[in-house]
């Protein structure tokens, strides 16, 4: 092999500067770097070196540490709340067209590193696959044409390399691009289509560092990174590139800052990629990124664009817009903070990285006769409460012509089904503008079926299905066999359209098969029989009060190449009588119809489930497997009620007698009043009440027992509701089971008397508490015997020595005592409203919620200050019940070198640890007082300082704490919003 080195040209333009991370402002921005390769080689064709290919050692586990693993910021309390608008949006078409099995699944790649960054190509025959550091070569079979990876220092890149390896293949030159990171970024572009027999020329260029995505575009190679300053761009000169070098072609790049970008401190913009050969003739390329409402410098979810301008025969006239917002439904992007640690594998397994805040591999580009498109997607949290369920937003956005504006045409929602995650999606069109999408999925908390392990899935839809859903049902290419072993996964899949025939689509994602492996499969959504029909819904009856004389209607699609006409169509109830009627219509291909019987059902029975068929028949029909569906529809009882859920007590601190809360679902079909519930608690005799009503048919109400339960211990609790309808026709329904956490909590008393006053000064009384946790409520009961009450000033001192309140000061006026007194947060009544001997819960005057976020262990103090030295009494005893949350461990070796936390005003807090010690970079984590994770950053030592603000502005107020370390090592503090 031969190279030739140059010198890296650069070009100081006006402002040539080094360019941090600040946001960049929002006006067009000028290349601030022309340049030429440092080196450009030639490569022999693999075939000629087939004896001496090299492997990569693979076997060895370790984490792939790329920038994605230490930028997020977000703003706590900040950004877009509840479930996800778009999730539950209604079509009868949804996920009801049903998908084919693919028509090839196999293993590209094999590795323990994690993550494996599964990605690759399709070019006319032959399919590339790449991991992170190393690449395979098949032939459209899935038959390998390398004899398994290889790596590609020095197959394809001898000069080295390090990692995060891409693959692209170019429709009009006919040539595969291959990138590949270190010192900078290579870029190898093959001589031809056939990537073993043709050889390559590799470009080296020293502007990249992490994180690159590689797409083609009309004038240009474009690259986007993930980096600490502002420039994300790179544009090579594709036409430079794909001429021959040894005519003394210098290819130049073209690096850019994108204005007005805001991130959560991850990079991750993507460029269009044009995914076929209908390119178009004018306008730029487009730069995409989703801005969350989360991030600071963010006011509303928004997808920003910008358009690149390259005029490669003045470089420097070439210019990158002022970004362009397309306001989006709103949506929540950010899962725990920014952590990896995010969606709980089943049966315990480690929690795996969502991949958030990422425009995911690939955006895509087509051109079509009177429009183009452009899709892209990110994952979402598609529940508005604590517990997380991954979705897919996607979007298509259309422009009239080339170099026209951008415009959202249509954007939806994606979750699998069973309400199971969906997430590290790729989607791509096909020449008739159907869409597939390829995407990871995994049981959630919301699924009924808790088993179903992470593996590998498809989707779609057809280009005139309704906008905004996906309507093929969810098609398997291969499920998980064993749970992921690291947090780390991905970090991205990526989808092609066969250039063959521009509509098989190859998907390539990370699953557990037999070990972590990377699997392609191939599927199409498009007609690939020329005579197809099938039935895809019974519309109606549904499950209600039916009748002995029930109309049946069908919806008939048509996914052939044809169209169909004059078939039979056909329904049968529980295995009896086939009704068969002719469809005399006209079905064209990629259309549905809606089909009615003339003869009815007899669907009288009441409680009866029936099992409807309903099938057609098509002469020369080229896919029986699609042809029928079972539907079960249900003759709902007359009399039929439930319990579907127990809506209280919540979990939660100190619980003692608790009101039971149920909600009471009518399944049937006549309204219920005065009926029987009851509950049991751990298997105690049931508590049995009248429930009034009326409860109408399909209704629900909610019961509050009158009887509470007794939850006073720490621990769970099974609860068990149920109705007690003596006509109920189904009792499997009737009841309902949950468990109830009263947390941790530590009562100690000092019942040792103590005098107070007149004449003795201040009377102290300590309580030792040996559990040592964070604390989460406090809780106390006083018995002091006192005339004239509002002489006394009593404190409660925390184990600090410094953290203290007023529990209350010169209140009851000449009254007597305090009697069973207890100072509660809770409390509805604040204790400066109330009478002697105040027996009963009260609000303390100051907030006993201060010492939240406390170690409990050690000598709480009381403070007694008769101030008058006029009457006496004694404190006869006191107890002290602290909670605590097991979740927030205080086990951790402290860290070298001083923490501090400086409020800087405004609730902005400034963290610090001084360190000179050790240089390994830490985590800083900040939670709320249940355990959530509501912030993640990885900070790094600079000179022997680590330091960060905490933006608090946005968070309610209550206390906080704030972590900062690694697994082995952490010190933690709280703060106090207010």
């Amino acid at each position: 092999m031969f190279y030739k080195n140059f010198s890296i040209v650069l070009i100081t333009l006006m402002f040539m500067q080094t360019i941090f991370s600040q946001e960049v402002k929002n006006e067009p921005q000028k290349p601030y770097l022309i340049g030429k390769p440092s080196k450009i080689e030639y490569v022999a064709s693999i075939a000629s070196r087939m004896n001496d290919l090299v492997r990569p050692d693979l076997q060895q586990q370790k984490e792939m540490l790329d920038g994605r693993s230490s930028k997020y910021d977000v703003v706590i309390g900040k950004g877009s709340e509840g479930d996800d608008p778009l999730a539950k949006y209604s079509d009868n078409l949804r996920n009801s067209i049903p998908s084919r099995t693919p028509e090839l699944v196999f293993e590209t790649g094999a590795s323990n590193s994690q993550p494996t960054d599964p990605s690759g190509a399709v070019g006319p025959n032959h399919y590339i696959s790449v991991i992170n550091t190393a690449f395979q070569i098949f032939d459209k079979s899935g038959n390998s044409l390398t004899g398994g990876l290889v790596s590609p220092n020095p197959t394809i890149f001898p000069s080295g390399g390090c990692c995060d390896l891409t693959a692209s293949y170019d429709n009009v030159a006919d040539r595969w691009i291959l990138s590949f990171l270190g010192s900078g970024v290579q870029v190898a572009v093959s001589d031809g289509p056939d990537p073993v027999n043709d050889s390559w020329t590799v470009y080296s260029y020293s502007a990249v560092s992490d994180y690159q995505k590689l797409s083609v575009w009309r004038d240009g190679y474009y690259m986007t990174e993930n980096t600490g300053n502002a420039n994300k761009l790179h544009v090579f000169q594709r036409d430079a590139m794909i001429d021959a070098a040894s005519e003394g072609t210098e290819p130049q790049i073209l690096s850019f800052s994108l204005p007005g970008l805001v991130t959560s401190g991850f990079h991750s913009p993507q460029v269009l990629n044009i995914s076929n050969d209908n390119w178009p003739t004018t306008g730029g390329a487009t730069v995409m990124y989703m801005q969350d409402d989360a991030w600071s410098g963010v006011d509303t979810d928004h997808v920003k664009l910008w358009n690149v301008d390259i005029d490669w025969e003045t470089p420097g006239d070439s210019e990158v817009s002022a970004a362009v917002e397309l306001s989006t439904t709103e949506f929540v992007s950010v899962f725990d903070g920014g952590s990896f640690s995010n969606l709980p594998q089943p049966n315990g397994g480690v929690t795996v990285d969502a991949l958030q805040a990422t425009i995911m591999n690939q955006a895509q580009y087509r051109k079509f006769a009177t429009y183009n498109s452009a899709l892209f997607n990110f994952v979402i949290d598609v529940d508005g409460s604590s517990t997380k369920q991954a979705g897919v937003r996607w979007y298509e956005l259309r422009q009239t012509a080339d170099g026209e504006p951008w415009e959202i045409y249509q954007e939806g929602t994606y979750t699998a089904p069973d309400n199971r995650h969906a997430w590290n999606a790729s989607l791509i069109m096909d020449v008739q503008g159907n869409i597939g999408m390829g995407y990871t999925g995994m049981s959630s908390a919301n699924s009924t079926d808790d088993s179903v392990l992470l593996g590998s899935y498809y989707t779609g839809r057809y280009s005139g299905d309704p906008i905004n859903v996906m309507t093929i049902d969810e098609g398997t290419i291969m499920a998980g066999d064993a749970n992921i072993a690291s947090t780390r996964y991905g970090d991205y899949s990526k989808i092609d359209v066969d250039p063959a025939n521009d509509k098989k689509f190859w998907f390539v994602n990370e699953v557990m098969s037999n070990g972590r492996k990377n699997i392609a499969g191939v599927f199409q959504i498009a007609a690939n029989a020329a005579n197809d029909v099938a039935v895809i819904s019974l519309d109606t009856p549904v499950s209600g009060i039916l009748t002995s004389t029930e109309t049946i209607t069908v919806t008939i699609r048509n996914l052939g190449e044809n169209s169909a006409t004059d078939f039979d169509v056909s329904y049968q109830v529980n295995s009896g009588t086939v009704i068969t009627e002719t469809f005399t219509g006209t079905i064209a291909s990629n259309e549905s119809a809606q089909f009615t019987f003339t003869t009815p059902a007899d669907l009288s029975t009441e409680g009866q489930v029936y099992s409807i068929l309903s099938s057609v028949t098509l002469t020369d029909d080229e896919d029986s497997s699609n042809d029928s569906i079972t539907t079960e529809i249900t003759h709902v009882y007359s009399n039929d009620i439930g319990v579907t859920a127990i809506t209280g007590p919540d979990d939660g601190e100190a619980l003692t007698n608790e009101s039971v809360v149920v909600t009471i679902e009518n399944f049937g079909t006549a309204t219920q009043s005065n009926f029987q519930a009851s509950y049991s608690i751990n298997g105690a005799p049931s508590v049995s009440e009248n429930v009034a009503g009326p409860l109408d048919a399909g209704t629900t109400i909610s019961y509050t027992f009158s009887t509470l339960g007794n939850f006073s211990m720490n621990g769970n609790y099974t609860v068990v509701a149920e109705t007690l309808l003596a006509s109920d026709s189904d009792n499997t329904n009737n009841s309902f089971q949950r468990e109830v956490l009263n947390s941790a909590c530590y009562t100690r008393i000092n019942d040792t008397e103590n005098t107070i006053g007149p004449d003795i000064g201040v009377t102290t009384s300590i309580i030792n508490m040996d559990q040592n946790a964070v604390i989460t409520d406090v809780n106390l009961t006083l018995n002091i015997e006192h005339t004239w009450d509002a002489d006394l000033e009593v404190k409660l001192i925390a184990p600090d020595g410094v953290t203290e309140i007023i529990l209350f000061e010169d209140i009851g006026s000449d009254e007597d005592n305090f009697t069973n007194t207890v100072l509660d947060d809770d409390a509805s009544t604040v204790i400066s409203d109330g009478e002697a001997p105040f027996t009963g819960s009260y609000r303390p005057t100051g907030s006993l919620s201060d010492f939240n976020g406390l170690l409990s262990g050690g000598d709480w103090t009381l403070y007694i200050n008769d101030d008058a030295d006029g009457d006496g009494g004694t404190l006869l005893d006191w107890s002290i019940q602290i909670c605590t949350e097991a979740s927030l461990s205080v086990s951790d070796n402290k860290l070298d070198g001083e923490f501090k936390i400086l409020n800087k005003g405004n609730n902005q807090f400034e963290v610090t640890l001084a360190n000179t010690s050790s240089f390994n970079d830490l985590d800083l984590n900040v939670y709320n007082m249940v355990g959530q994770k509501l912030l993640w950053k990885t900070i790094k030592n600079t000179s022997g300082f680590y330091s960060y603000i905490i933006d608090m502005s946005r968070a309610s107020t209550g206390v906080y704490l704030v972590r900062l370390g690694n697994n082995s090592n952490a010190t933690i503090k709280r703060i106090v919003v207010e």
